[in-house]
Parts: structure tokens; C-alpha cells; sequence
């Protein structure tokens, strides 16, 4: 019963935006802290953003502050990406994960969705 579906992903090129969106079903959503990790080929996953069950506060990797902004809507059970200023590296699998109250005792994943900023 839960799922989250990643969407938004696409080919853009150096410099172009793109908007991923997680739907989520199944579970409590506004209970659960929400981030985006990504995983390039031949890396390991990494955080990329997080939010906090109210929206309240965010966190970012390092790579991404600036031109990533986190955001969610919990009347909708959605997450959001926005990804400005895309760069050649940000090419990756983007996923979306859910842990129920920031714990990691009970964690959800998405399947992903494919970002490929080339030109």
C-alpha cells in the first residue's frame, strides 16, 4: 500500500531547470521527514535535501545549496524538487525517501526518476 512515484525527471541542458515531484500514499505523510537522494553511476546514494514533517526546515548537500529548493505540501501528500542552475554532475537517479519522524526505524523509498543534464 505505500508508494511514493517519483516524477519530472528528463535530459536538460548545463544551465536549465527541472522540477521533480514525489506523490506519496499509503502512510502518515505530514509525520514523516522527506529528502531527495541521488545516486550517479558508479557512486554511492547521496543526500541531496530534507525537509521536515512541517515544512519548517531544510537541509541541503553542500553541492546543491543555492540552486536546489526543497519544499512539500502535505494537503496534497507530494514533495517537490526544484533544480535551477544544473550542472553536468547533477546527473544522476533522483529518489525520494520518507522516514517516519526522522528516526530511520521505518523508511520508504521511491523508484526514481532519471535527470541527465548534458549537451
Amino acid at each position: 500500500q505505500v508508494q511514493l512515484v517519483e516524477s519530472g525527471g528528463g535530459l536538460v541542458q548545463p544551465g536549465g531547470s527541472l522540477r521533480l515531484s514525489c506523490a506519496a500514499s499509503g502512510f502518515t505523510f505530514s509525520i514523516y521527514v522527506m529528502s531527495w537522494y541521488r545516486q550517479a553511476p558508479g557512486k554511492e546514494r547521496e543526500l541531496v535535501a530534507s525537509i521536515s514533517s512541517g515544512g519548517g526546515r531544510t537541509n541541503y548537500a553542500d553541492s546543491v545549496k543555492g540552486r536546489f529548493t526543497i519544499s512539500r505540501d502535505n494537503a496534497k501528500n507530494a514533495v517537490y524538487l526544484q533544480m535551477n542552475s544544473l550542472k553536468p554532475e547533477d546527473t544522476a537517479v533522483y529518489y525520494c525517501n520518507a522516514d517516519r519522524m526522522g528516526r530511520g526505524d521505518y523508511v520508504y523509498w521511491g523508484q526514481g526518476t532519471q535527470v541527465t543534464v548534458s549537451s
